[in-house]
């Protein structure tokens, strides 16, 4: 039967590189429009500024039309996505300073001793200052 195979020139199972390289295809775009999907489905339910009736009727679109769906909360809603995300990573980091005791006052004390020790530059301590500032 290998025999026959290799003669007739065809691959066993009928894949043939270009059939593998379709299905690579598509599983990545399946992958890619999941990944936006839970990304969408992240921000709409983190939003404070909308209402839970809005909230449902976004799902049941992004449900009944996955891809319209994305598509249009993105073009819609996009814009603000990342300004969302901002703000819930300077909570999660003003949280976890709380919990550990980390202050700006205290890292400020500390690049002042390193300032003052020769340690770091003036330059890097004002580049330091204002990230921490």
């Amino acid at each position: 039967m290998e025999q026959e195979v290799i003669e007739q020139g065809a691959h066993i199972g009928g894949v043939t590189f270009g059939t593998f390289l379709l299905d690579a295809l598509f599983i990545f775009f399946f992958v890619v429009w999941f990944w936006i999907l839970i990304r969408v489905l992240m921000d709409l339910f983190r939003r404070k500024d909308m209402s839970g009736i809005a909230k449902v009727l976004w799902v049941i679109f992004l449900v009944v039309l996955p891809y319209i769906g994305i598509f249009a909360y993105l073009l819609t809603q996009g814009w603000s996505m990342g300004e969302r995300d901002m703000e819930q990573a300077e909570l999660a980091r003003e949280q976890l300073r709380s919990v550990v005791g980390f202050s700006v006052a205290d890292e400020i004390a500390k690049l002042e001793k390193l300032k003052a020790d020769g340690t770091i530059s003036d330059a890097e301590y004002q580049k330091l200052r204002a990230k921490l500032i």
